[in-house]
């Protein structure tokens, strides 16, 4: 991983986050196993050990050890590039055991000390990362044929936990003295594990009384009693250890429907440019005005006609233009999320033919069945996901030569409002073809929100006579007018109002307060049914962050700041 510079990452002794917007900025998550500090992979066949073994030196910046396999950001890149690596490059993988390098300690979470001296953007957009990896790997498990076991060969505490947690099978060594924990409350004063917590009652199904005395016990329960309380699946003596972890993961992967005669993709070094002012890649650009706090994206449909078959899916590899397009968007959001705090306005456009992009959609739709094929969509799914669940003002612009179609219309759909011209821009190109959007069979149910409902699903909630009608219309380019009257654009302004409405539109978002527009997309953009996944990021977004920001928590005398230095926390004792 490449450290550039500071830039709004961790703060120094007095918690102010470092900052200068002239320079580029500090965190690139593009990574390689060659490059990796904290993490090892080991290939038996059908099977993958990934050792956790972090260098205690190899913070992402100074100013703390991760002893004890404590992680900070740096370490959970490494773990979503592993993640990405084990689906893509080796499909004959059917079970991964994620361990410990460590003797007696499986990972003790997130480090304390870089959370104390982080701002607090840091450590919220932290713990977003580390919960959507979460999400990736038991999408593996649920939907790749990945089976992920956590071997906890030492005890298990806090994050530490919940990486386990997104595990399809828990086992834990039974030396009487390893255990698993959630100390978050009694030890730091902050929620315990965010989505550990809903991990605990939601998966594992642990009774509401029982993962109360747990998450109030900093010391964790192991033995017997964690797998009699749900919270492990078995406890192993440490003589057994070896070969029973063996067994498991042999037993697990009988049941995968992974190729074991398939060749991988190897996903190459993303190529991208970085400037103070725009980030390029071959199919997404984004340029990054200060000034109004926006950020203007485009994104370009295939430059040829989709391939016949699956068979040329394997031939393109990572430059087959879905997969392309989606790690290039997948990154974007990562590094305007971390490294850009204050640009809060993210305003998508899109450029190409349509058509294209519905074509290479189906292909992939009619082909679901191949692992590679799978994969892509699962990917593409997981980004969009990763929109959905930032807190940034998304606007999408439809104008002449856009491709809003198929899976680059969901960008539009995922936006809080979406402008559609209505005819032509007369004095630039009167005779272009008017701004067109068009539905695809893939916008009805291959690319679900965290709510389990397509993007349709939520936009017409309630309303099946009125998603019924766009299903009639798939594949159909609609102008503004037709768009307009099934709901699936915002606002249709002409070529004289166009400017100024948008313009106002994006000057009016940027007036308004980021918190209290961070609360308002959170509580709009997940209608329907809660999820384990609505919950997490519902409460990172609220209860998190909220108290993140308490002294409580994070003030001089808060619990991060006191923890290690033998003085108990001056807690505000009101109850908000």
């Amino acid at each position: 991983m490449t450290i550039v510079a500071m830039h709004d990452a961790l703060a120094p002794t007095n918690g102010t986050p470092v900052a200068d917007p002239g320079s580029v900025p500090a965190i690139d998550f593009r990574v390689s196993p060659d490059t990796y500090k904290h993490w090892r992979i080991a290939l038996n066949g059908d099977v993958a050990t990934v050792t956790m073994d972090v260098d205690e030196q190899g913070g992402l910046v100074p100013g703390y050890e991760l002893k004890l396999n404590s992680y900070d950001l740096g370490v959970d890149i490494e773990l979503y590039d592993v993640v990405q690596r084990l689906r893509f490059e080796h499909p004959e993988i059917r079970t991964v055991v994620l361990t410990s390098g460590k003797e007696k300690i499986f990972c003790a979470g997130a480090n304390i000390r870089m959370l104390a001296g982080s701002a607090h953007s840091w450590k919220v957009n932290f713990c977003k990362f580390t919960n959507e990896t979460r999400n990736g790997i038991e999408d593996a498990t649920a939907n790749s044929g990945q089976t992920y076991v956590a071997a906890l060969n030492g005890t298990a505490s806090g994050g530490g936990y919940e990486l386990a947690l997104a595990c399809e099978h828990i086992m834990l060594v039974d030396d009487r003295s390893s255990a698993v924990s959630l100390p978050e409350l009694p030890l730091l004063g902050v929620l315990p594990g965010t989505g550990g917590l809903t991990r605990v009652v939601d998966k594992r199904h642990v009774r509401r009384d029982l993962a109360d005395y747990f998450s109030t016990k900093s010391e964790g329960i192991g033995g017997r009693k964690a797998v009699e309380w749900r919270l492990i699946d078995e406890a192993v003596p440490r003589p057994k250890w070896d070969e029973v972890v063996a067994a498991r993961a042999a037993e697990f992967a009988t049941s995968s429907t992974r190729p074991n005669d398939a060749e991988g993709v190897t996903l190459t070094p993303l190529a991208k440019t970085r400037t103070p002012d725009a980030i390029g890649y071959r199919y997404v650009s984004a340029k990054l005005d200060r000034e109004t706090r926006q950020v203007a994206i485009t994104v370009l449909g295939p430059e040829q006609d989709a391939p016949a078959d699956a068979a040329a899916i394997h031939a393109h590899g990572v430059d087959f233009w879905t997969l392309a397009v989606t790690r290039e968007l997948d990154d974007l959001i990562l590094d305007l999320r971390t490294n850009e705090t204050e640009l809060g306005t993210w305003v998508f456009r899109t450029l190409g033919d349509g058509a294209r992009v519905r074509a290479y959609d189906q292909l992939l739709l009619d082909n679901a069945e191949d692992w590679l094929a799978n994969e892509i969509l699962l990917y593409l799914k997981r980004t969009l996901k990763r929109i959905d669940v930032t807190s940034r003002s998304l606007i999408a612009l439809i104008e002449p030569g856009s491709c809003f179609a198929g899976s680059l219309l969901e960008l539009a759909l995922a936006a809080d409002r979406s402008f559609q011209l209505l005819g032509t821009f007369e004095d630039v190109d009167p005779g272009a073809e008017p701004a067109a959007i068009a539905v695809g069979s893939i916008n009805f149910g291959a690319l679900p929100m965290s709510n389990g409902l397509t993007r349709l699903q939520t936009r017409y909630l309630g309303q099946d006579a009125d998603l019924e009608a766009v299903r009639a219309r798939i594949g159909t380019p609609l102008e503004s007018d037709a768009a307009a009257r099934l709901g699936l654009v915002t606002f249709t302004p002409d070529d004289i109002d166009w400017e100024d409405e948008v313009r106002i539109s994006v000057e009016e978002r940027s007036s308004f307060s980021p918190d209290a527009l961070t609360g308002l997309e959170a509580n709009y953009r997940f209608a329907g049914p809660e999820t384990i996944e609505t919950k997490i990021f519902g409460r990172l977004t609220a209860w998190q962050n909220w108290i993140f920001y308490r002294p409580n928590a994070s003030g001089a005398d808060g619990a991060l700041r006191k923890f290690g230095t033998g003085q108990r926390a001056d807690f505000d004792r009101k109850r908000v």
